[in-house]
């Protein structure tokens, strides 16, 4: 697996032209910066990342395997890709990686974290019932990820968390608890290492939400029978992290 240290003089110079780069995205297309800072930064590392590793802003959502000796992106997603200009962003307000919106999208987040910071309390913790319940939802927001968290501390339910993202965004930071670092790009040779079973529950998670969901895909077509998502990824999750 390569590792990329992030704090290298080679790293920085690469992150202030994909910023420079992203910018003149969102200028040139009439785009916005999600209003989560967080989002446009795990992004602009992965494209940092693929650029210096592969030398093609690959984006980082989806995996880069080797083909016929050379790297070739899952549909071929460039950043900013195909599929972004013409489908999800005219349709959805926003690319699968969160990090380009429309004006009027980055409005409705803009009210949206607002609210759900307004109303999402613990008030207390869950039931046995409730846990059987939620652990085995296929998306969780990141109140319940916490929860479920709080209750398998007390022994009330069992899961395992994977984190798919990268090594340099684990070492960044990482939810507390989680069990399994599993990057997306390496998953097939590094899942099979994690030796985890088809029917245990298993809750995925990276930075944003995309590429958990794009490996949970993956894991149920090759048998895994109770895949959680982290919907919104780690940077919706308000619990205790650790570097």
């Amino acid at each position: 697996m390569t590792k990329i240290d992030m704090n290298s003089p080679e790293f920085q110079e690469r992150m202030e032209k994909t910023i420079k780069f992203t910018d003149k995205v969102c200028e040139s297309r009439g785009w916005e910066y999600n209003p989560e800072a967080e989002v446009n930064e795990g992004v602009q590392m992965g494209l940092a990342r693929n650029k210096m590793m592969y030398n093609k802003l690959f984006c980082p959502c989806f995996m880069v395997e080797e083909v016929d000796g050379k790297p070739q992106s899952v549909d071929n997603r460039i950043c900013p890709c195909k599929p972004a200009i013409e489908k999800e962003i005219p349709e959805n307000g926003a690319c699968h990686c969160g990090i380009f919106c429309t004006p009027e999208f980055a409005k409705a987040k803009r009210i949206e974290n607002g609210m759900e910071e307004a109303v999402h309390t613990h008030s207390r913790g869950l039931t046995q019932e409730e846990c059987a319940q939620l652990v085995n939802q296929s998306e969780l927001d990141g109140d319940e990820l916490q929860a479920l968290i709080e209750a398998r501390d007390l022994g009330m339910v069992n899961f395992t968390i994977v984190d798919v993202r990268e090594h340099m965004e684990w070492q960044m930071g990482h939810i507390k608890g989680a069990d399994k670092l599993v990057p997306t790009s390496s998953f097939f040779q590094t899942w099979d290492e994690a030796n985890l079973a088809k029917d245990e529950n298993i809750i995925l998670y990276c930075h944003v939400g995309s590429r958990s969901a794009h490996v949970a895909r993956i894991l149920t077509d090759m048998g895994y029978s109770k895949i959680g998502n982290l919907t919104h990824g780690i940077v919706s999750y308000g619990g205790e992290k650790e570097r």
